[in-house]
């Protein structure tokens, strides 16, 4: 038998091996769908929510331990967000808002976390994806909170000072921005995208486009519409946009820091259950007196607690009161935690847990 045939004779022998592993791997996936439709029953009949970060966090978790190689975490990470997004079909279809159009990063991370297999429903505003959580149109929604360039997001964050949803999951995902348009370069005089997305790319607009206008667009994938209908513009962002929108990708990946991660939180009526790795988000402002910010922070450095992020925006009540954004290590029935916000509590005007949830334990590709 010569060399050629030999291999060939392995491969099949191989790819016959692969076939039967692969009807193996789909009747195993069947029985657990099985088992997920009657846990499905059980929640409907108790009125459990369908979605529960911190027993997908665990899920996650064991995956990541019983992995031996030689698929990377990641690989078989991805498979089991998609795997899970089936479960959610099985059990309730869930209903995930996001703000579109649809190509949008707020998109991309939706998709991203919650898999093919959920209904997707874009709205035109953060505010519209609040709203539509308060009003049970849809179960959840996603919205961008923090971003590892520009700080803050100011719409998401000055909704939660009027708004009664709850925090019950952070995602995080690296974010690539890219210069989309069907003009040259040289042809391009405007360039649309969100003022968040703008400042991530400073540098690289400076350098490369110092005298195209920049127009803001309530989000990236409005900015890749908008830019796929007018002559001579351009848009910044995702390559999902570029697809949607039939935009050519000029260039690719202009953020001014390679390592540009920006961070969602997952909102809904509830918050997450403790998953054992756990941070709490909490809105407060303070009372009028000297240091009263320093014993809010004190008391929850007294119990031990790590404040993981502060941000403030003004209260939108009193001129000059602000409102502060803190997470903290910990869920909030955690002894600790609880002893802490009890403190903390006590030097505020008004303090609001805004949901405990389990720490994103990686950023998800």
């Amino acid at each position: 038998m010569s060399h050629g045939s030999q291999t060939e004779s392995s491969l099949d022998d191989l790819r016959r091996r692969i076939d039967r592993l692969d009807e193996q791997i789909v009747r195993m996936l069947n029985e657990r769908a099985e088992v997920v439709v009657e846990i499905g029953r059980l929640k409907q009949d108790g009125q459990t929510p369908i979605y529960a970060p911190d027993r997908e966090q665990r899920v996650l978790q064991r995956i990541r331990e019983h992995n031996h190689g030689p698929l990377p975490d990641a690989c078989l990470e991805g498979m089991w967000r998609e795997l899970m997004s089936g479960s959610f079909a099985l059990e309730r279809p869930l209903r995930i808002g996001y703000l579109g159009p649809p190509g949008s990063f707020s998109h991309l991370a939706a998709t991203r976390q919650f898999g093919s297999c959920v209904d997707y429903q874009p709205f035109e505003s953060i505010s519209s994806v609040f709203h539509g959580v308060e009003s049970r149109r849809i179960d959840l929604g996603l919205v961008p909170v923090e971003n590892t360039i520009g700080g803050g997001i100011h719409e998401s964050l000055d909704n939660f000072l009027q708004s009664s949803v709850h925090v019950c999951a952070e995602v995080m995902i690296p974010i690539h921005h890219n210069l989309l348009s069907r003009a040259q370069p040289d042809q391009i005089r405007r360039i649309y995208s969100r003022p968040e997305i703008f400042e991530q790319c400073r540098r690289w607009l400076a350098e490369h486009f110092r005298s195209a206008e920049r127009t803001a667009s309530s989000s990236s994938a409005r900015a890749a519409e908008v830019a796929s209908a007018e002559e001579g513009a351009a848009a910044i962002g995702s390559q999902l946009a570029a697809e949607i929108y039939d935009l050519p990708i000029l260039h690719e990946s202009i953020e001014d820091n390679p390592n540009n991660v920006t961070r969602f939180f997952v909102i809904g009526q509830q918050s997450s259950r403790p998953s054992g790795d756990d941070k709490t988000a909490i809105l407060f402002t303070t009372e009028h007196k000297p240091g009263a910010l320093a014993q809010v922070i004190d008391a929850f450095s007294a119990k031990g607690v790590n404040l993981t992020h502060i941000d403030k925006r003004p209260s939108q009540r009193v001129n000059w009161e602000y409102s502060f954004f803190i997470d903290c290590d910990g869920h909030a029935e955690n002894p600790e935690v609880a002893a802490a916000i009890a403190e903390a509590r006590q030097h505020c005007l008004q303090l609001t847990i805004l949901g405990s949830f389990p720490r994103a334990a990686t950023v998800v590709h």
